[in-house]
């Protein structure tokens, strides 16, 4: 479709699937000795190009999320820095933003569904 709307919505409905499964992958390393939970780093980087290059340019399809490994020390003897609760209320906002993108996108579709149709007649 070529608009910053669209694109942004699309980006972000994968960094969203990327997120749910490195918070998974967090929860599922809950006891495991040593581990260290990660983190998806996308909105800043969208934030940014948007402020740098404005609403008219299509470069957020190439921007890419990241991956970052949080680092910081524990409170557990086991040296394991996963907060479980922390982790359940990134994965319940993380659902919100996904359905709230899948939301936003099918009205974006609604739209132009009903352009081509009332351009038929």
């Amino acid at each position: 479709m070529g608009d910053i709307a669209y694109d942004s919505i699309k980006k972000s409905l994968d960094v969203t699937v990327l997120r749910q499964k490195v918070i998974s992958n967090n929860i599922a390393n809950l006891n495991t000795k040593n581990f260290k939970r990660s983190d998806v780093v996308f909105e800043e980087k969208l934030k940014d190009e948007i402020q740098r290059y404005g609403t008219h340019d299509t470069r957020v399809s190439k921007l890419e999320p990241e991956i970052k490994k949080d680092e910081t020390t524990s409170f557990r003897m086991d040296n394991n820095n996963v907060d479980i609760d922390v982790e359940m209320t990134n994965q319940a906002a993380n659902a919100i933003e996904y359905y709230s993108l899948i939301s936003q996108f099918n009205n974006r579709i609604g739209i132009m569904r009903n352009v081509i149709n009332e351009g038929r007649r």
